[in-house]
């Protein structure tokens, strides 16, 4: 191939990935602005809805370890386009569903099809675009990936306003299904012509898995990894809407606006994220990132704002918690090529199991409350899920902070640590 015709190659993989991821993100958003309108047709508690939330990432997570293990043997372009099925399957189900466990069946589906896609963004970045530009590239991915929760904000609410949410559901089927396809169509596993993965034995994979856990350093990226993604898609994903709708009385539009103004907050501190790393190191940007993403929750927790600031405290928490793409970097930089797809996923998992634990957590304490003649939850009940969420990213912080060790020497660049 030559190196016009890689360039182009390369073009439309980069393409892909942000299509594949948008459409993730998405799906993991495109409940928060629905939220009060989840529980008053489908009859959801709280607790209900923070179940059907961490479905999603519960599916991701024991999806992950199998994933890792088919990138590495068939490639992400296969994987991935096969998954898109069972997203397609989950939205058709969204729409179609008339109870609690219907929907908590959904959003698994979805949570299955969706379980590839940010890890072949990692693992084809590292492929296509190594070296020096690899951390700039993810989260260039990762930043445009936020369309996908631009599009689940007041787009998204006008249009099940509209046409209603189940009608929105089954749209987004449609979308599901083209982008499987173009991801097909458009993605070369890696630079060249082969198409043809290396294959290996069970035992091989096990050993390659064996490799991973034993990489030097990985303990505290991960426990940093555990609650730093969770806590920005609980807040942002599951109750931000309920909160202002809530607290104060947003309607499906208003709680749009105000989540598209979170969205557009991640996207734009995920690029500036990416580059920080050239000037420094990546320990200080994940620590200054998690101490500073703490403070506007606790503001909320702390004081009786009005609408207008509570809704700058959770667009400021959305914008400064966007540090994980430093921290997914920092770990993918220390696999080596061979077990690339395996590492990606096996990061991803401590992502995934977090992703699941806080919805139900944070549900769980929500439900504690007593609920008002409406269904709605104080305003107490609500601070208190985020004061939990703000403790477990402080957690996190402390070990990572801890127990944080330079690579001894990074796998694919010499970069700043």
């Amino acid at each position: 191939m030559d190196r016009a015709a890689e360039a182009r190659s390369a073009q439309g993989v980069f393409a892909a990935v942000v299509a594949v991821t948008i459409a993730s993100q998405f799906f993991r958003a495109s409940t928060g602005v629905l939220g009060p309108e989840l529980i008053r047709d489908l009859a959801l508690t709280p607790e209900a809805l923070g179940l059907a939330n961490a479905a999603f990432f519960i599916a991701i997570t024991a999806m992950q370890i199998p994933v890792g293990m088919l990138f590495d043997r068939f490639g992400p372009r296969r994987v991935v386009a096969a998954l898109s099925l069972f997203t397609v399957l989950g939205a058709l189900l969204q729409a179609a569903a008339q109870t609690e466990n219907a929907f908590v069946m959904a959003r698994l589906l979805v949570g299955i099809g969706s379980a590839a896609s940010f890890m072949a963004a990692v693992v084809l970045c590292a492929r296509w675009f190594g070296g020096p530009s690899f951390g700039t590239m993810l989260s260039r991915v990762f930043a445009l990936s936020g369309i996908g929760y631009l599009l689940a904000g007041s787009p998204w609410a006008a249009f099940a306003s509209w046409f209603g949410w189940r009608s929105a559901f089954a749209a987004s089927a449609l979308a599901a299904a083209f982008i499987g396809w173009f991801f097909f169509a458009l993605v070369r596993d890696r630079p060249g012509d082969s198409q043809a993965e290396r294959t290996s034995g069970f035992a091989e994979i096990i050993a390659g898995y064996r490799e991973v856990w034993r990489t030097p350093g990985l303990t505290p990226i991960l426990a940093m990894h555990f609650v730093a993604y969770a806590a920005f898609i609980t807040v942002f994903g599951v109750w931000a809407g309920p909160y202002l709708n809530d607290v104060y009385g947003l309607r499906p539009i208003a709680r749009g606006n105000a989540l598209l103004a979170m969205a557009l907050a991640q996207i734009a501190a995920t690029l500036a994220y990416g580059p920080l790393g050239r000037w420094f190191a990546r320990r200080t940007i994940v620590v200054a990132g998690a101490i500073l993403s703490i403070a506007p929750l606790a503001i909320v927790v702390a004081f009786p704002l009005p609408a207008d600031a509570a809704i700058l405290a959770l667009v400021l928490f959305c914008a400064i918690s966007s540090f994980s793409v430093v921290n997914v970097a920092d770990a993918n930089s220390r696999f080596a090529a061979s077990i690339a797809g395996r590492g990606a996923t096996a990061v991803n998992l401590f992502q995934v199991v977090g992703t699941s634990a806080l919805p139900i957590l944070s549900g769980a304490i929500i439900g504690l409350f007593p609920e008002g003649n409406d269904g709605s939850r104080p305003e107490a009940a609500y601070r208190a899920a985020f004061g939990a969420i703000a403790a477990c990213l402080a957690l996190g912080l402390a070990l990572y902070a801890l127990l944080y060790k330079k690579p001894e020497m990074p796998n694919r660049e010499d970069r700043r640590q």
